[in-house]
């Protein structure tokens, strides 16, 4: 049996959360727990800057990161991977919307971001892996 083929790992700018300190997390998706990468509430201003200083980040209960794996996908394949992963984030994404509707939350898609400033936060080479898409999730105004 293989397992981990999925591309993505997910993590979590959490600002408000009840239960979370603030800070980011990345979701470990086999143990269904989050592992605490920086709990600062400063991580906020960080994550803010690397997406290109958009204050919808600053204002969300959490921020969804998305980075690729790319060799998950590119084993088999090959260089059609980097085209594919773009169609996965963008599923990945749709499902997040769908989600924060049941919850009565709203979510906004975010693919303008620094990519070695993300990749420095996150504590990823940028190129193996990497960042591929983000989210915000709050209560609708």
């Amino acid at each position: 049996m293989l397992r981990g083929r999925h591309a993505f790992e997910t993590y979590l700018l959490v600002n408000r959360v009840s239960g979370l300190e603030p800070g980011l997390y990345r979701y470990l998706a086999f143990s269904h727990r989050l592992m605490p990468i920086e709990i600062n509430p400063g991580m906020t201003d960080k994550v803010m800057e690397a997406c290109l200083r958009q204050a919808i980040v600053k204002d969300s209960a959490v921020t969804f990161i998305w980075s690729c794996v790319i060799y998950r996908m590119a084993w088999r394949y090959s260089e059609r991977a980097y085209r594919l992963v773009h169609l996965d984030a963008g599923h990945v994404c749709q499902n997040l919307y769908l989600a924060t509707e049941q919850i009565n939350c709203g979510a906004c898609a975010i693919g303008a971001f620094d990519d070695e400033l993300m990749a420095g936060l996150l504590g990823i080479d940028g190129l193996d892996e990497f960042v591929i898409y983000c989210a915000t999730v709050g209560r609708k105004l």
